[in-house]
């Protein structure tokens, strides 16, 4: 099994952040293939390949970390882009509490890099708190090469898009919740919306 361990905002939440990206989703056509957001959530730990049977062991780890933690305030806040492939957005509120948190071995002895999101970032960038919300697209445009002697690579379009996407989403701020407990999820790859993963919450375990 592919899990990873996730807080997951409310659907308000989720709604007031949607309806932010609406006009940056017509703006960009096919260059980003943007995901369902009803499967959107705040990655803290990703297990590649977790035994069937080792379920129980797993989210009876995670249920001990998570009982010497407090729920956490939290809203969405800013942006960022992993790779020149991955856009996600930040967290704010009590990010001490929950740095502190995502410093636990959620996931142990099976957690790595959070390779969730894809290629691209530095294993310190992906192992902080972030909601993916789109990765660029097979239909995206593709560099060009100018023509002249020495054939210099064009700026490369999709990482302009991506510049301008994090830039506009900078100030962006959703509205404050209280978040109670951990989803532990098991991905399944190609089983979702546009052949992307499909989300199965397979356990909740809630902070003290």
């Amino acid at each position: 099994m592919r899990l990873f361990a996730a807080i997951r905002p409310p659907r308000e939440a989720l709604a007031h952040l949607d309806g932010v990206l609406e006009p940056i989703r017509r703006a960009e056509g096919l260059t980003l293939r943007w995901g369902d957001p009803g499967q959107w959530h705040l990655t803290l730990a990703f297990a590649p390949a977790v035994p069937d049977g080792a379920l129980d062991d797993v989210v009876a780890h995670l249920s001990g970390i998570a009982a010497r933690h407090d729920p956490l305030e939290l809203h969405l806040a800013g942006a960022g882009e992993f790779g020149r492939r991955t856009l996600w957005i930040g967290v704010g509120g009590e990010v001490p509490a929950l740095e502190r948190l995502l410093g636990e071995p959620l996931l142990e002895p099976r957690d790595g890099p959070d390779a969730s999101d894809g290629p691209g970032g530095s294993a310190r960038d992906r192992h902080r708190a972030h909601l993916t919300v789109a990765r660029v697209s097979a239909r995206a445009p593709q560099t060009r090469r100018r023509r002249g002697t020495h054939r210099e690579r064009a700026a490369d379009p999709v990482a302009a898009i991506l510049r301008r996407t994090v830039h506009a989403l900078s100030v962006y701020r959703g509205p404050a919740w209280t978040a109670e407990e951990i989803e532990v999820v098991a991905s399944h790859l190609g089983q979702g919306r546009s052949a992307g993963p499909l989300h199965e919450v397979l356990a909740r375990v809630p902070l003290a």
